[in-house]
Formats: structure tokens, sequence, C-alpha cells
């Protein structure tokens, strides 16, 4: 059993070697993670999934950029302890947030990933959005949070101010 809660200062570097320990090396190396150097990620959509006994099963981090003129959140990561995998822990955290991001107003949601898997929360492949290069644009999927939201949002990603 675990149990979704906000991420604290105090959890950062634990959730940051969760995400090591989850990704390849490198993953800082991502054209993502230019978009995140120096800006702070989005506190309140910051959350993750502990177990009974306090140990970290999960996390999933938000942050701002811009499309254009427009604000955007991106999506990332998202990660599950090995230990945790295939409990639907990640899909927890994805609806958690989702749902949150959309109460505090926000618009529309960006990641880089595997449509298969982020379909089923209704991330679909954006045209016209651009991400840093090396970015396949296949991977570039959107999720609005509103009727229409991503209508008319096109243009290269960049970092928030």
């Amino acid at each position: 059993m675990f149990t979704l809660a906000q991420e604290t200062p105090s959890d950062w570097w634990e959730v940051e070697a969760l995400f090591d320990l989850a990704f390849a090396p490198g993953r800082s190396a991502l054209s993502s993670y230019r978009l995140r150097d120096d800006v702070a990620p989005v506190a309140a959509l910051c959350r993750l999934a502990r177990d009974e006994a306090g140990t970290l099963g999960g996390a999933i981090r938000y942050w701002p950029v811009r499309v254009g003129p427009h604000d955007v959140l991106l999506l990332g990561p998202v990660a599950v302890h090995p230990i945790a995998q295939g409990e639907g822990l990640g899909a927890a955290l994805i609806r958690d947030t989702t749902a949150r991001a959309a109460e505090q107003g926000h618009a529309r949601i960006l990641l880089v990933g595997d449509a298969p898997y982020y379909g089923r929360f209704g991330f679909e492949r954006l045209e016209g959005v651009e991400m840093p290069p090396p970015t396949n644009p296949d991977r570039i999927l959107g999720l609005p949070l509103y009727l229409g939201a991503w209508d008319g949002v096109t243009g290269e990603v960049t970092r928030a101010a």
C-alpha cells in the first residue's frame, strides 16, 4: 500500500536517487533537461509515493515551459522504484497530478514519451511543437486540461523565465 504525498525540499535528493536508479546514466544530458536548467519545478505538482515503512516507491515532477507565447507544464521525470513496478504506481501519480494541474487552473501538459503508455491518460502526439534537438517528434505528446487547450499552440518549446 502506497500513499501519495507532496514532495518536500527534504525529499529532493532521495527523489533524485530514484530517478538515477530508474533511468540510464546521463539522463541529465537529454534535451528536456536543458528546459529545466536553473528553473524551479512546479512544487505543487511534485508528488511522491511512500509505503507504510516510508520507503520511496515513486515520484513525479513538473516544470514550467513555454510553447511560443503559451504557458505549458512539462511532465517529467516520473519514475517507479523497481520493487514497486507493476502495481499501478506510475499511473496513480500521473492521474493524481494531471487532475491537480487542472484544478489549479493549468491549461496543458507536454511530455516526451511513449504514446502507447501515455495515450491511456489522454496524451496525444502534438503537431507543430518543437522540442530542443535531438528529440523524436513522434514522442512529443500533449494533454489538454480543458477542451481546445492545445488548439493553435505551436512553436519552439523554451524554458520559462
